[in-house]
C-alpha cells in the first residue's frame, strides 16, 4: 500500500500483524492520518501460516476460561467488547464467510489464509489508512506533543527516518515464530515508555521434548486422544487438558500437548519436580483398566488393551516398557506387573526435558500486564497516548482460534479509542 512513511501522523500503529491491522482499520475508520508500520518485507506472515495455511480466525465459543496470563476478569472485559458474532460480521462484511468445524474452530470457507489477510489489508486501504513496510521501529520517545518514532534503518535496509505521532498503538506481538518477525522488540519499547513486563516470557503452544531415546519416540506419527496433566512434586494437579495428542520423534505435539506446555514451564520455575502425566485412555480409571485385564484371563495382554481402544502399537509399547510380553495371557500376569501396567496406561509420567522453543511455539506466555492498561480503551496507565493490543500483553489462549480472537478484541478497542 505504501513503501514510504509521512513525517507525521495522527495515529502510528507499530506492528501490522492481526492485532495491528485490526487496530489500524478501526482507527482509520474514525480519523484520518493513521499509519501502520511493520519491519517485515512480507506482511501477515503469521496469519498466512496459521491453521496449516487456512487461518483459524476464531472459535464458536470464546470466554476467559480459555486463556492464561493476566486475571480472567480483565480478559473477560476485553473479550466482551468485541465478541465472536462481531468478528464473524466483520469478515462477512469483507466478503469472507466463515465455517464451523466439528472442533468449534471457525475457518474461512475458502480454506485459504490469504483470504483473511486480503480482507484486512483491503479494509485498511478503503478506510484511508497507510501501511508502510519494511519500516522497522528502533525506538519510541514520548514528547510534549506526542511521540517521536525512529526507524531502525540498519536492520530493514531503508533510509534514516523519524515519524512524529499524536498517538501510538503498540501491536508488535510477542516472540513466537520469530521467522515471521516476532522477535520481542516490542517489550523493549514498552519498557522504555515506563511499562513493566512479566518476570517470565516463555513459549506457549509449543511442542514438548522428552528424553532422547524414550520409548514414545518410536511411536512417531501416532495420534490419539489423551488427557495430560501437570503435577507438582507434592502430587497436586495444576493443569489438565484432554484432547488429541501426536507422538513424534522428539516427544509430543497436537492440541493437548500445545495447550499444556506453558503450564509445565511455569510450574517448573517454582517446583523442579513438576512433571507431565499422560492418561492414555481418557475417562478410564485404574480400577476399570485392572478389571478389564482380570476379566480376560485367556486373552493376550496387548490384545486386551486394544479392546479398550488403545492403539496396538501403543499397547505393545506400554507392555514392553513394563517388561511384560505383549503376547502373554492376562492370567499369566502376577499382581505387581499387572498393576504396573495399569499405572502405565492411566498415569505415565513422561521425562519431558523442555519444549521446542519460540521457533516452533504458536504464542507467547507473558508480556505487559493488563493491570497497566485501561481496559476500556487499551490505553497505557503509565504513558498517556500509548495504547497496547494483541500478543504483547500478558494474555495467551489455547489452540483453536482464541489468540486471534484476543487480537481482534483488543485491537478493536485500541483502534477505536486511539
Amino acid at each position: 500500500m505504501s513503501v514510504s512513511a509521512p513525517s507525521s501522523c495522527r495515529v502510528a500503529v507499530i506492528g501490522a500483524g492481526a492485532a495491528g491491522l485490526f487496530a489500524s482499520i478501526f482507527a482509520a475508520r474514525k480519523a484520518r492520518g493513521v499509519v501502520a508500520l511493520d519491519g517485515a518485507k512480507t506482511i501477515g506472515a503469521k496469519i498466512l501460516v496459521a491453521g496449516g495455511g487456512r487461518c483459524n480466525v476464531t472459535h464458536d465459543v470464546v470466554d476467559e476460561l480459555q486463556y492464561a496470563g493476566s486475571t480472567r476478569p480483565a480478559i473477560r472485559n476485553v473479550l466482551r467488547r468485541f465478541d465472536v458474532p462481531q468478528t464473524v460480521a466483520f469478515f462477512a462484511s469483507r466478503g469472507v464467510a466463515l465455517k464451523r468445524e466439528e472442533t468449534g474452530k471457525l475457518f474461512p470457507v475458502t480454506d485459504e489464509a490469504r483470504t483473511v489477510l486480503d480482507a484486512l489489508t483491503g479494509a485498511l486501504r478503503e478506510a484511508g489508512g497507510l501501511l508502510v513496510h519494511p519500516w522497522r521501529v528502533a525506538s519510541v520517545r514520548r514528547v510534549d506533543e506526542g511521540f517521536i518514532i525512529e526507524r531502525d534503518h540498519a536492520r530493514d535496509g531503508g533510509s534514516p527516518a523519524t515519524l512524529t505521532a499524536s498517538k501510538v498503538i503498540l501491536a508488535t506481538g510477542g516472540m513466537a515464530l520469530p521467522r515471521t518477525g516476532s522477535d520481542g522488540a516490542g517489550y523493549a519499547i514498552a519498557r522504555s515508555l515506563g511499562h513493566a513486563t512479566t518476570p517470565l516470557i516463555v513459549p506457549a503452544l509449543a511442542p514438548l521434548v522428552v528424553e532422547k531415546g524414550h520409548w514414545i519416540t518410536s511411536l512417531s506419527g501416532l495420534t490419539l486422544p489423551t488427557s495430560l496433566e501437570v503435577r507438582l512434586s507434592s502430587g497436586k494437579r495444576v493443569a489438565r487438558y484432554e484432547n488429541s495428542t501426536l507422538l513424534t520423534h522428539f516427544g509430543l505435539s497436537g492440541p493437548a500437548a500445545l495447550d499444556i506446555s506453558r503450564h509445565l514451564t511455569h510450574a517448573r520455575t517454582t517446583d523442579s519436580g513438576a512433571s507431565l502425566v499422560v492418561q492414555w485412555l481418557p475417562g478410564s480409571t485404574r480400577e476399570s483398566v485392572d478389571a478389564a485385564l482380570l476379566a480376560s484371563p485367556r486373552a493376550g495382554v496387548a490384545r486386551t488393551l486394544t479392546t479398550l481402544d488403545l492403539p496396538e502399537r501403543l499397547a505393545r509399547a506400554l507392555c514392553e516398557a513394563c517388561a511384560i510380553d505383549p503376547g502373554a495371557t492376562c492370567a499369566s500376569l502376577h499382581r505387581t506387573p499387572r498393576l504396573a501396567l495399569v499405572d502405565a496406561v492411566t498415569q505415565t509420567r513422561l521425562p519431558v526435558t523442555g519444549d521446542r522453543g519460540f521457533t516452533f511455539a504458536e504464542a507467547t506466555a507473558g508480556g505487559v500486564p493488563l493491570s497497566e492498561v485501561d481496559l476500556a480503551t487499551m490505553e497505557s496507565r503509565v504513558c498517556p497516548g500509548l495504547h497496547l493490543c494483541g500478543e504483547i500483553l500478558d494474555v495467551d489462549g489455547r489452540v483453536g482460534g482464541y489468540n486471534f480472537q484476543w487480537a481482534w478484541s483488543s485491537g478493536w478497542i485500541a483502534g477505536t479509542s486511539a
